[in-house]
């Protein structure tokens, strides 16, 4: 498996231009919550349940967790990271979801506005999306974001003893 430098050194290759980067860092929460809210209203339908549980235990929460195990492996910060990510979006959903607006509508609604933005992003860069290449890609766009926040994902650099003689 790829380690996160080399993935994150690919997906950067296709996102060079500055108004393409501005809107990934406003898109790529807004698709992962969307998706997460999509998958939220299968909860009863997949699981069979109802109440509270059918509520957190759903498509959206499962799927956020399973590809946790994908963050594990590039390291316990990514980890990290990600719960933090997807706490935040699993709370925009809940807030959503108990309010008088229809989740489908909104999640919908911000799902295919995000994409088409993000679209719009790769014309300006002039390249096409990374995903297209690799579907891996998918799960690196929210560690781009927040390394562009400024989160360190990857600890210092470690010179091996015979490259510093």
């Amino acid at each position: 498996m790829r380690d996160l430098t080399e993935l994150m050194r690919e997906y950067r290759k296709t996102h060079q231009n500055a108004t393409n980067r501005r809107i990934h860092m406003i898109c790529v929460p807004f698709i992962v919550a969307s998706t997460i809210g999509l998958g939220w209203l299968a909860g009863p339908a997949l699981f069979g349940l109802g109440g509270e549980v059918g509520r957190w235990l759903n498509a959206g929460t499962v799927g956020a967790a399973l590809t946790l195990i994908f963050y594990a492996r590039l390291g316990i910060r990514p980890l990290i990271a990600m719960v933090c990510f997807f706490a935040v979006a699993i709370a925009a959903v809940w807030a959503v979801d108990v309010s008088p607006a229809p989740l489908w509508a909104v999640a919908a609604g911000i799902w295919v506005a995000a994409w088409a933005a993000q679209i719009v992003g790769h014309e300006i860069e002039g390249a096409k999306p990374s995903f297209t290449d690799d579907m891996v890609f998918f799960l690196i766009g929210p560690l781009f974001i927040l390394e562009e926040l400024g989160l360190r994902l990857r600890g210092p650099r470690v010179e091996s003893a015979t490259a510093r003689v």
